[in-house]
């Protein structure tokens, strides 16, 4: 799974830590944003759907509940396959590479998919 601690899309949050002491020390944190590329399987009809996401759990329900379009037929769904990614713009690629043709072949010849 593709993971960074650092890169860009992360913004650092700004914290002041003060104490009964005169001295004050400011330093910044990193904010710990995952996002997703996912790919779902329906129950129902063994359809995939690939996706991407920061909140994988709600958007998993978003699904199964019908608030999506395509899925809305296929449902219910489980979660087939998942790779986290530090920045959005790299879930969105690996959502698109999954969606093509060479994506599909490759999620053939690794086992991810049946079809």
């Amino acid at each position: 799974m593709a993971r960074s601690s650092s890169g860009p899309g992360r913004r650092p949050l700004k914290a002041e830590i003060t104490g009964s002491t005169p001295v004050r020390a400011t330093f910044y944190l990193r904010t710990v944003l995952l996002m997703f590329a996912y790919i779902l399987r329906s129950i129902k009809d063994g359809t995939y759907y690939y996706g991407s996401t920061k909140d994988l759990e709600s958007r998993l329900k978003e699904h199964n509940n019908g608030k999506v379009k395509y899925t809305k037929g296929h449902r219910p769904y489980k979660l087939h396959y998942l790779e986290e990614f530090s920045t959005r713009k790299e879930a969105f690629e690996r959502e698109r590479f999954f969606k093509s043709i060479d994506g599909y072949n490759w999620l053939k010849e690794n086992g991810i998919i049946l079809k």
